[in-house]
């Protein structure tokens, strides 16, 4: 979240997020502004993904009834706080849980801000997993919640499966982290696993200007997926 407190408040070129995301920077800091003369942020994209994910973040918190220590302790592996700005962070959290807007209200403007990158709604998607299973497991609640977000993203039951299964439940199963199946041939599950890699790989947040929570994410999303296609080639004798 390097930068985007530097543009609470301020005048210069810039515009204004808009949406629940931008009501709800706005009710901390009064007034949001992009500068998009600085190239800390070409557009919004860095605004919408830290904050949309702290929103979602502190709404599935709420879904669940209670938030744990284990939980609080994943969200800052995930969400950079710049020093000093713990307390605005952590308004902001307190602000989206109690909010009159609903969750689908954030989850639907990130989705049609990164419509043209599902990679960077899996991000999210991530994100939010690493936060639910921190105490050990993700609770039927939880499950309810990550799965409506999944699907006001725009993802199938089978995307969603595979995402989950990164996380939770099909954790052993390498081939439904790659989306694959074992009917597959070996070139149609090297194409599948080069995919991944590619859409995957944090240089491509760095290349977007994301935020690091994009690229803490995307790095341990990568790590799964290339340990689901290392126990994929040790089975079938793949070089």
């Amino acid at each position: 979240m390097s930068g985007l407190w530097g543009k609470i408040g301020g005048a210069g070129i810039g515009f204004a997020i808009g949406g629940p995301i931008g009501a709800l920077l706005g009710a901390v800091a009064g007034h949001f502004v992009i500068d998009s003369e600085s190239g800390l942020f070409g557009d919004d994209r860095e605004a919408v993904f830290t904050a949309g994910l702290i929103a979602l973040s502190a709404k599935m918190a709420k879904a669940d009834g209670v938030v744990t220590r284990d939980e609080t302790l994943a969200f800052r592996q995930i969400v950079t706080v710049p020093e000093g700005e713990a307390a605005r962070v952590d308004k902001l959290f307190a602000l989206a849980k109690e909010t009159s807007a609903g969750f689908e209200a954030y989850a639907q403007q990130i989705a049609e801000r990164f419509g043209d990158r599902p990679e960077l709604l899996e991000d999210v998607l991530d994100g939010l997993f690493h936060i639910a299973k921190a105490d050990g497991a993700v609770h039927d609640a939880e499950r309810r919640y990550l799965a409506r977000v999944a699907s006001i993203f725009g993802f199938s039951d089978a995307d969603y499966t595979r995402i989950e299964a990164r996380h939770v439940h099909a954790k052993d199963d390498p081939f439904v982290i790659l989306g694959a199946t074992r009917d597959w041939d070996d070139d149609a599950l090297k194409r599948r696993w080069r995919k991944l890699v590619a859409d995957s790989h944090p240089d491509r947040q760095v290349a977007l200007g994301l935020p690091p929570e994009a690229v803490k994410i995307a790095t341990e999303r990568l790590a799964v997926i290339n340990a689901a296609w290392d126990r994929i080639a040790k089975e079938r004798g793949i070089r």
